[in-house]
């Protein structure tokens, strides 16, 4: 890996542990340089300047040079202000994270997905998070490389939003005819709600929760996200 030094790039914390007995290991989301494993020295000491903006959610500027694999953080700034999420908003973000840090390769820069964060961070603290939540995973899909086809069914014809149709991950929407299988089932007028990124309907919004979980689960290996199963505890609670 050849060596590289970076000034203040924008970035998000996405999630941190210890290491030895002064620092952290920081996995870091950049908008030019992608997913990356930093070093930050000396952050867990008490009067660590970096220490009070080292924390998810806050738009930041980060300086770090990379020589292998894990490089070491520099000078961190405040880009901004983290939004104000609690409840279910906030363990929605936490989703979020562990779903990039689980699906996005490292050194793959996303910048238009990295802007669907920031927004989506922010819509999380709006009347509708649930649907935005719901949004974010289709653009995740398809900036990973499998996006859905939400427009146009398996045969090549639009879809129809009085049809119900099952959801083969692989060649897309078919009619459902009555059968049923292991594709998802989900009404057209999900797809296209989807498509046009206008999730109002509450049936419409269960719906297509159902059709993203099947996708995004297909990509973590059989896997279940930590998060995943907090907000379906959250959920039979409620």
């Amino acid at each position: 890996m050849r060596s590289e030094r970076v000034s203040l790039a924008p970035a998000y914390l996405l999630h941190q542990r210890p290491w030895r007995e002064t620092s952290r290991v920081l996995e870091i989301w950049s908008r030019d340089h992608g997913r990356l494993g930093l070093v930050a020295r000396g952050v867990r000491r008490p009067r660590a300047p970096q220490r009070s903006l080292l924390q998810p959610f806050m738009p930041l500027l980060m300086s770090w040079s990379l020589r292998t694999e894990l490089g070491n953080l520099g000078t961190v700034e405040a880009a901004g202000v983290a939004p104000m999420l609690r409840g279910k908003p906030l363990l929605a973000a936490f989703y979020i994270n562990e779903l990039l840090l689980r699906l996005l390769p490292r050194q793959d820069a996303h910048p238009d997905l990295y802007a669907a964060y920031a927004e989506t961070l922010q819509a999380l603290t709006g009347p509708r998070p649930a649907a935005s939540l719901r949004l974010f995973e289709v653009r995740l899909l398809s900036a990973i490389g499998y996006g859905l086809s939400l427009g146009q069914t398996a045969a090549g014809e639009a879809v129809d939003p009085d049809t119900e149709y099952l959801y083969d991950l692989d060649s897309g929407p078919r009619p459902a005819s009555g059968r049923r299988g292991p594709d998802v089932p989900i009404p057209g007028r999900t797809l296209l709600a989807l498509q046009r990124g206008n999730l109002d309907d509450a049936d419409d919004l269960k719906a297509a929760k159902r059709l993203l979980a099947a996708a995004l689960q297909r990509h973590l290996d059989g896997r279940a996200l930590k998060t995943s199963g907090v907000m379906r505890a959250l959920s039979r609670k409620a």
